[in-house]
């Protein structure tokens, strides 16, 4: 079986449940960048420590959840419930406690920071474009949560690991 199947090259593409769509459907937009930041995401967990790696890939397995049913496919998945928004908050509160955030942080501090950075904005991009399908379509308002708390996680992972490098070279030259 190939993946070259032609039925997109019209410009459309199916969703999970057999409908045809055009590609630039704001469904297929919110999928598209849920997909793109597991992607990015894959990338970022190359350059961190086991515990934020094992935290990576957590997420990466709850985006590919909320991907197919953004693109509905909620029959074929365990839907995302209030329990993993509040584990994200929980470890979102973890790190708070580890890092002090007493202003804005230029993102490239270290080159894990910078791939969780860029992991952040793209979770950003997904919340908007999922926001702005729910005006059109019912979402359910644990797909928004989930990202936004996931953007936030990113954040403060990233500032962790900017303090944990810091202290590192603080450190080595003491």
């Amino acid at each position: 079986m190939s993946i070259t199947t032609k039925t997109g090259d019209s410009g459309e593409t199916s969703l999970a449940n057999g409908e045809r769509v055009p590609k630039d459907n704001l469904r297929v937009q919110s999928y598209g960048t849920v997909d793109e930041l597991n992607s990015f995401l894959g990338l970022a967990k190359h350059y961190l420590p086991e515990n934020e790696k094992d935290i990576v890939e957590q997420i990466q397995k709850d985006l590919f959840r909320l991907a197919a049913e953004l693109a509905k496919g909620e029959e074929f998945v365990r839907l995302l419930s209030e329990k993993e928004i509040e584990e994200i908050t929980e470890i979102v509160h973890s790190y708070e406690k580890m890092v002090d955030l007493n202003s804005f942080a230029i993102p490239g501090g270290t080159i894990a920071s910078a791939h969780l950075d860029i992991c952040r904005t793209i979770a950003r991009r997904s919340e908007r474009t999922v926001v702005s399908l729910s005006k059109e379509e019912k979402i359910r308002p644990e797909v928004i949560k989930y990202l936004n708390r996931i953007s936030d996680l990113l954040y403060i992972m990233a500032r962790f690991l900017e303090g944990e490098n810091i202290n590192r070279i603080r450190g080595s030259e003491l």
